[in-house]
């Protein structure tokens, strides 16, 4: 087991970790989708709000799957969180992370031109905000690797140009285009489905695991 996940097992889903800037965290997250719902009621248009839940829950799934990584080999998850936080969900995953990508759909969402047919530089505004957003977010995490608060322990996830299209494409990438999949889905019924299937995934998984099996992830 590497060093960093032993540390990250250390406090892992404890209480006692809580900060108290969890607390306007929360209410920050609840009031953005409060005000989307109150406009999505007025409108009866919720794509805002089916954009932030569904990209959260590809993301559940994804540090579901790490989690079975560790799990399995008992060495490491591709990516593990071992620093400092207010709470670790699990060993690549924590509240912080949580936080920002229960927001990060519903910005998507918001970037989108009113027509989706509309280009940049010859790309659908909805691929090419997709890519724009995924190609941020894995600047963010190399800055986090090397600062050492997220550590990836196997050579194909890394920082080497093989490690980062990796991380690109199932890391970000495929987050945005589902969720821009969603959006585009002419029925309500076809959304909640949809997003009903990426949430029981990795809460079935989560509750036989950690729940019945009693795996620590």
């Amino acid at each position: 087991m590497t060093p960093a996940s032993q540390q990250a097992l250390n406090g892992l889903r404890s209480l006692t970790t809580i900060e108290w800037y969890v607390i306007p965290l929360l209410a920050i997250v609840f009031y953005i989708y409060a005000v989307e719902i109150k406009n999505a009621r007025k409108t009866g248009e919720w794509n805002a709000v089916f954009a932030g839940v569904t990209l959260f829950g590809l993301d559940f799934i994804n540090e579901t799957w790490n989690g079975l990584v560790f799990h399995f080999t008992q060495h490491s998850a591709f990516w593990t969180t071992p620093g400092d936080t207010a709470l670790r969900t699990m060993v690549g995953w924590n509240i912080e992370i949580m936080f920002m990508f229960a927001i990060a759909g519903i910005i998507y969402y918001h970037t989108l031109f009113e027509n989706p047919a509309q280009k940049i530089l010859g790309i659908s505004n909805g691929w090419f905000w997709a890519i724009g957003y995924a190609v941020f977010c894995v600047f963010v995490e190399c800055l986090l690797n090397i600062g050492g608060h997220l550590v990836w322990e196997y050579p194909w996830w890394n920082l080497s140009l093989g490690g980062i299209w990796l991380i690109f494409l199932i890391g970000y990438l495929y987050f945005y285009l589902i969720t821009l999949l969603v959006v585009r889905m002419r029925t309500i019924a076809a959304k909640v489905i949809t997003v009903s299937i990426i949430y029981a995934i990795p809460i079935i998984t989560n509750v036989i695991c950690l729940g019945f099996l009693g795996w620590t992830y």
